[in-house]
């Protein structure tokens, strides 16, 4: 490796007049590189941060410089910071000075996961004439549905633990608000209060100080109104003119946003390079956790991100988007993905797989679903009796893994194939066991659960889980999702139900890519909660955020599974 200069604490001013400040990493030569350009809210001096874009050193001696910034109110740059809102025209202006600086060639791409994923799609949404190529990981499609939402349900397990850990620590700092800060710090010691306080519009922790104002914007804006248009990407693909190499992972909670970037620009990009750049990786990692090893379960030493060296991946992108190099890159399967259970990776030429066939596996039970269980088949269900169970919101359903992010300790340690028998238990739990199968199957591709079901409520959720039961009994959950029921007509017409009534919910379960072996079974799970990944539906039909925990009303829930109701979970199997 040749002698690297830094450069620290650059200033580089925006359109506006705002200082944002950067580090440059990069060869001692007089010639001038292709430039990576990371935009990073959480410090760009951290190490971990490093980790999660390119590491500055590796980048430089393959033959670029790196550059970090911290984003706008963010560490060393000036100005407030409010997520999202300043990132396209504050990326644009970033993009176009580094590519004048005399030691880059005018090549630009970007990269990094998470909210430095964000700031690449929306950078490119502002077209600046020297971005070339993204490679954005982890990270969503919009702000509303997938970030904030799921389902019309407030994703309060990530935004409560992002907005404390990533911003509010920082902020109080920048105010001279020393104690408020270490307040904000040992409060986040005792999370699990903090996701059980109620109101949720009026919780002490972020209100006191006005430090996290957004916070509580996202949830009055429940609806996906003006205020999430203007910062959605996938309303904006048509601007988008540089490919993207979009990075995910099965048990991320942006996985439905990685895909949907990937499979919406290849349709709708701005450009002929743009549609036919993109690419598509996905592996078994959970949110900030590029391994595939879990606290109950590991998918093998190849599963991790290093196996595969996706650093070296990403440079052999750069190698051809920036540099030029004929290298091959143009000429591979756009979609690399990790097939859980089988634990190998394999290419593919599409999403979803053309040779996909939709196969409908109906609910079943004599009604006992919460205690002995019922079963799941191909075949249609008749004159059969409803499953029914009590939700009680004041004793939710607790998340076990998933695609989550909530734990601060760990991150990832309550994400992935978590064995769900304890809440299977539960009586507010149904679940719907296949008989065991003699073939390997496989299962890649989105998943969707037609349910129908009435209930006591004018509003209420309903959560679906599909998971692997192994010949031991270990119930690994795969995918999950969750439906609002008064979004029941789409996320923009909230609507309440009739109780008692029987509805038809469509629930998406985002995706998977997973291969049941012999001598296992599928297992669907149905119940009305999953906290703290989600807030408690309250059953009271009023607008979130306001109701008190004496507000919460219990709801007397029914699975519908007969010919004139027949639940159903499609899944999308690969024929071998």
């Amino acid at each position: 490796m040749s002698r690297i200069l830094i450069d620290r604490n650059i200033p580089i001013p925006m359109c506006d007049g705002v200082i944002l400040r950067a580090d440059v990493y990069r060869p001692d030569t007089d010639r001038p590189l292709p430039a990576i350009l990371s935009r990073i809210p959480y410090d760009k001096d951290s190490p971990v941060i490093h980790g999660e874009a390119i590491l500055p050193l590796r980048g430089v001696d393959a033959g670029y410089a790196v550059v970090m910034q911290d984003t706008r109110g963010r560490f060393r740059s000036d100005g407030d910071f409010y997520p999202f809102v300043h990132e396209s025209q504050d990326g644009y202006d970033t993009i176009e000075w580094v590519a004048a600086q005399p030691w880059c060639d005018g090549n630009v791409g970007m990269t990094g996961a998470s909210y430095f994923g964000a700031t690449q799609w929306l950078a490119a949404i502002a077209q600046p004439p020297h971005l070339k190529a993204i490679f954005p990981a982890v990270t969503s499609a919009e702000y509303y549905e997938g970030w904030t939402y799921q389902g019309g349900a407030f994703q309060l397990g990530f935004t409560l633990l992002w907005t404390l850990t990533g911003f509010v620590g920082d902020s109080a700092l920048r105010k001279g608000l020393t104690h408020e800060a270490k307040r904000l710090l040992a409060a986040v010691d005792d999370i699990d209060a903090l996701y059980a306080h109620l109101p949720l519009l009026d919780l002490p922790a972020l209100k006191e100080g006005g430090l996290a104002d957004y916070y509580f914007d996202w949830i009055r804006h429940s609806t996906p109104d003006e205020y999430w248009q203007a910062i959605a990407i996938n309303r904006n693909y048509g601007k988008i003119q540089v490919p993207a190499c979009n990075i995910g992972g099965w048990y991320d909670l942006f996985i439905g946003g990685t895909i949907e970037n990937y499979v919406r620009m290849r349709q709708e990009g701005g450009t002929e390079a743009a549609r036919s750049g993109q690419r598509l990786l996905v592996g078994p990692w959970s949110h900030g956790k590029w391994t595939g090893d879990y606290p109950h379960h590991s998918f093998g030493v190849f599963s991790s991100a290093n196996a595969i060296d996706l650093q070296g991946v990403e440079l052999r992108y750069f190698d051809y988007h920036l540099k030029g190099e004929p290298n091959g890159w143009d000429e591979e399967a756009p979609v690399r993905i990790f097939v859980m259970g089988e634990n190998r990776w394999k290419d593919e030429w599409e999403w979803p797989l053309a040779r996909t066939e939709f196969t409908t596996w109906f609910l079943h039970s004599d009604g006992r679903a919460n205690s002995e269980g019922g079963s799941l088949s191909t075949d249609l269900p008749e004159g059969e009796p409803a499953d029914i169970y009590l939700f009680d919101p004041r004793q939710p359903c607790p998340t076990i893994g998933g695609p989550t992010f909530l734990n601060v300790i760990q991150i990832g340690s309550n994400a992935g194939p978590a064995d769900q028998r304890s809440v299977e238990a539960r009586p507010d739990v149904l679940t719907y066991t296949s008989a065991v199968l003699d073939q390997p199957l496989e299962v890649t591709g989105p998943v969707r659960m037609e349910l129908w079901a009435t209930s006591s409520a004018v509003d209420t959720d309903f959560v679906a889980r599909l998971c692997d039961v192994a010949p031991d009994g270990a119930s690994r959950l795969l995918c999950e999702g969750i439906l609002r029921v008064r979004y029941r007509a789409g996320l923009e017409h909230p609507h309440p139900i009739s109780p008692g009534k029987p509805y038809h919910y469509s629930i998406g379960l985002v995706a998977t890519s997973h291969v049941f072996l012999p001598g296992h079974r599928i297992r669907v799970d149905v119940t009305s909660s999953s906290f703290p990944r989600f807030d408690v539906n309250p059953n009271t039909g009023n607008p979130l955020g306001i109701d008190g925990p004496n507000s919460l009303r219990p709801a007397v829930q029914g699975i519908l599974h007969t010919g004139n109701y027949p639940s159903h979970i499609i899944l999308p199997v690969i024929p071998r």
